[in-house]
């Protein structure tokens, strides 16, 4: 530990990332990126943008990107807000919306990660809300005192989302705080919020295109809301980093997003593929949380998570395991190709039996 970092970096706990391997090939199923390919579109508009004007700085408002997504989900310009990712929308919204040390926000306390490493960087309280043994969030959880609420939906790393009802419930029962929707695997199955957002001034929705839109690595995520909490970003963007998007970036993300037919056939295969592997799974005894995601947290009475992490890594195939309490019998696969999810199932079976 160095003596020269500050007193907050010497107590956090950062977050870990999924393993990204070197050392061979895998089947990757632990990082929950999109098994296909990004649209053509896509890919052609980022090779047409690397060009001379590299040595000029991007957009720093993003504003054709700004318009295709507004137009895109029926909203106007300043209801957007584009980001490196919507990890870094959400790292800016905490010290856009909640006060150091102040009433604690509200979460689950099993969900994204992510989201005590941010509390504890910005000095933000929490409360945690118990699940169930079925991974629900129970809605009179969100119905104490708080300085604001972070639901992700679906949840990670159980995949179950939250209807649209009971978003509308919370929103109503909190009008003097700011909730955010971490809406990153919601194109999978789940019920958006999007459409509450003129309706609900204290509504945020961040969103990304590195699930749905095979973007991962081109890092592009966006906030909808009511013009005062994207104004909210834009001042905490401005106080750190005022060009966080890159001009390829940009173009690759406004040809993902007009895209839209790939969109929906491939996210229309994943579902698929997330269905059949699930029935299979419980047929041969298995325990699968119902999904609303690009992935499906699974355990077996027969094998315990821990073991079935490291030998189907053994063979080839990368699953993510959290040995943490009231999951660390789990495993979450994320749903690759139909190949892929065949050579996983075909391992599980032989783990199992074994």
């Amino acid at each position: 530990m160095s003596r020269y970092w500050s007193k907050a970096i010497k107590n956090i706990k950062p977050y870990t990332p999924g393993e990204q391997p070197k050392d061979r090939r895998y089947i990757k199923l632990n990082t929950n990126e999109n098994p296909y390919p990004p649209s053509s579109r896509a890919i052609e508009a980022i090779k047409n943008a690397a060009d001379e004007t590299l040595r000029l700085y991007p957009d720093p408002m993003c504003e054709e990107l700004r318009e295709t997504i507004a137009g895109y989900y029926r909203l106007r310009n300043n209801n957007v807000f584009i980001g490196n990712g919507s990890d870094e929308l959400l790292a800016f919204s905490f010290p856009a919306f909640f006060e150091p040390a102040g009433k604690p926000v509200l979460f689950a306390e099993i969900t994204y990660s992510f989201y005590p490493v941010y509390a504890a960087l910005f000095n933000t309280n929490y409360n945690l809300i118990p699940v169930d043994e079925e991974f629900n969030i129970p809605e009179e959880g969100y119905y104490q005192a708080n300085g604001g609420i972070i639901i992700a939906n679906p949840n990670a790393p159980s995949g179950k989302g939250v209807s649209r009802e009971t978003i509308k419930a919370i929103l109503n029962r909190n009008e003097s705080s700011v909730v955010i929707l971490d809406e990153a695997y919601v194109d999978f199955g789940g019920q958006s919020a999007v459409k509450l957002i003129n309706d609900y001034p204290n509504l945020l929705v961040i969103k990304t295109l590195s699930k749905s839109h095979s973007l991962a690595g081109l890092r592009v995520g966006y906030a909808l809301g009511n013009e005062d909490l994207i104004e909210g970003i834009i001042r905490v963007k401005d106080s750190i980093n005022s060009y966080t998007v890159d001009r390829l970036a940009l173009a690759g993300a406004q040809e993902a997003i007009k895209d839209d037919d790939y969109f929906q056939e491939t996210r229309s295969k994943i579902m698929k593929s997330r269905e059949r592997v699930s029935v299979r799974l419980k047929d041969w005894g298995f325990k699968v949380i119902s999904s609303q995601a690009n992935f499906i947290f699974i355990s077996s009475e027969r094998c315990p998570g821990g073991i079935l992490f490291q030998r189907l890594r053994e063979k080839g195939i990368l699953v993510r395991y959290f040995n943490k309490p009231k999951i660390n019998n789990f495993i979450r696969v994320t749903i690759g190709t139909d190949v892929e999810m065949d050579c996983f199932l075909e391992a599980i079976k032989v783990i199992v039996r074994s």
